[in-house]
């Protein structure tokens, strides 16, 4: 009787759709799973058994890999078979049945559990990346989670410098790290290509390294220190007169 209802079946196939590691499957060459009934004889003891052996080999849920049973059907997918529950998740065990999968190394993932072993991750959250990441010191962020180190800006897209391999905006670099200005006070941070002048143990922006007299620039000039101050060669014969 099982004989009987198996062919009358035979003929039904179904096509499962899966996702390609590499690349999209072309009209010549699906990526397909096929779900289709055993041959009689594979199920008559009296005959020879078909070459039929389950992928999952010694892990095979009915303990034979040869064993077909009646009412048993089998999927094929590439140059492999399975019986249809042995068709399953490697990680959750859970049979494919009709949702899509995702083959790896001759292993077979449910599309949840791939994702969940195989998807890049946030080095900050821990959660999965979907689109727009961030690479820094070859590690994975988010857009929003790689921010400043003090202020939590954002950086993506932004310029920013780092120390002890954390990164920081411009601004909260130059206030907690940065050499100040002896004119202005304010930091001098080097980033963007900013240039400096750097005297004992005293700085200044280009742009403020000037004769505390007349304000004329000394930067690739002569200077003298008077005190605090530095002057032009000119305005030092001025005061000495």
């Amino acid at each position: 009787m099982a004989t009987d209802v198996l062919n009358n079946k035979f003929q039904t196939t179904l096509h499962i759709s899966s996702k390609k590691v590499e690349g999209k499957p072309n009209d010549n060459d699906e990526d397909v799973a096929v779900l289709s009934t055993f041959l009689p004889a594979c199920l008559a003891k009296s005959l020879p058994k078909c070459d039929f052996k389950c992928a999952r080999m010694e892990d095979c849920f009915y303990g034979d890999p040869k064993l077909a049973p009646p009412g048993t059907k089998k999927m094929e997918y590439k140059t492999r078979q399975w019986h249809e529950k042995c068709f399953c998740c490697v990680v959750c065990k859970t049979p494919i049945g009709t949702k899509s999968f995702i083959p790896r190394e001759q292993e077979i993932f449910c599309a949840g559990c791939y994702e969940e072993k195989f998807a890049t991750r946030c080095i900050k959250c821990n959660k999965i990346i979907t689109s727009g990441g961030v690479t820094y010191k070859n590690e994975p962020w988010h857009r929003e989670c790689f921010t400043c180190t003090n202020c939590d800006t954002s950086l993506a897209g932004q310029r920013f410098t780092s120390r002890d391999d954390k990164p920081y905006c411009a601004e909260c670099f130059g206030e907690l790290f940065a050499k100040r200005c002896t004119s202005c006070a304010k930091p001098i941070t080097g980033i963007g290509g900013t240039r400096f002048i750097s005297f004992e143990d005293r700085h200044w922006h280009n742009d403020c390294f000037i004769c505390a007299s007349c304000k004329t620039s000394l930067v690739g000039r002569g200077f003298i220190t008077d005190a605090d101050d530095i002057i032009c060669p000119e305005c030092a014969k001025q005061k000495l007169l």
